[in-house]
């Protein structure tokens, strides 16, 4: 079973806490992408992120100075945004440790897809942004197939807590008998589930740690998440989406 996460645009450097295993490996294509990046000027840099220029301003000058292989943060630390703060997973036990090593994959526009410990610096660059590298239209052209191979070389079932953003990176190249099981938080608003973005986040890190702690290795295990704030729902769950309805 493999769980899949989306990023965080919000980056740390952290080589203190642990040590990184390996680099990423699709290190040549971030490379490309870096270069492409780095053809970019202020203006474009700024339209491309989208951002204002308090934002921009910093990333532009990171950007031309952006070393692949000094300074590198285990993945699962480097992102610090809502999501990994729930997560904590500076706080994991060596077993919740090791089940994340082997289970827990992130999706990345710059970096393709990251094991945990894989070592990564901060970089700014969403998987849906316009970026046109070697020929390809799109970060989701780019990649192609890749991260799907990388994430399950042999199909197994692929729990999916990313964005809709990221999970379109998979969904395309899966298997016909390959379940991908969408795990769904969302708040009942006059009798319609909606997703709230921020309370969606909390929830799928957290639900990352309970997987972690509980060495989930089948998906009906994700039913049993216990969070006070959460409640399964059975009768708006199928075989393809686990809905999860706020309690509060």
């Amino acid at each position: 079973m493999k769980i899949i996460i989306a990023p965080a645009k919000k980056m740390v450097v952290d080589s203190d806490t642990f040590g990184i295993d390996a680099l990423p490996q699709y290190l040549a294509q971030t490379q490309q992408l870096l270069a492409a990046l780095r053809q970019l000027d202020y203006p474009a840099a700024k339209a491309l992120w989208h951002c204002s220029d308090k934002l921009a301003r910093p990333n532009f000058d990171w950007l031309q100075r952006l070393d692949l292989t000094h300074q590198l943060t285990p993945a699962l630390l480097a992102f610090s945004g809502i999501q990994y703060q729930y997560m904590a997973p500076d706080l994991f036990t060596a077993p919740a440790l090791a089940y994340v090593r082997a289970n827990l994959r992130i999706l990345s526009g710059f970096y393709g897809i990251l094991r945990p410990f894989d070592g990564v610096v901060p970089y700014r660059l969403e998987m849906q942004s316009k970026l046109n590298v070697a020929g390809s239209r799109s970060l989701y052209d780019f990649w192609g197939d890749r991260l799907y191979r990388a994430l399950t070389p042999k199909p197994e079932p692929i729990i999916n807590l990313a964005s809709q953003e990221y999970a379109k990176a998979i969904t395309p190249y899966l298997q016909p008998d390959q379940p991908l099981i969408t795990v769904v938080f969302a708040s009942l608003v006059d009798g319609k589930l909606k997703t709230k973005a921020t309370l969606a986040k909390m929830a799928r890190g957290e639900m990352v740690r309970f997987l972690a702690e509980h060495q989930a290795n089948a998906p009906a295990e994700i039913q049993a998440f216990d969070h006070p704030d959460w409640a399964f729902a059975p009768e708006r769950s199928t075989a393809r989406e686990l809905v999860f309805v706020y309690q509060k």
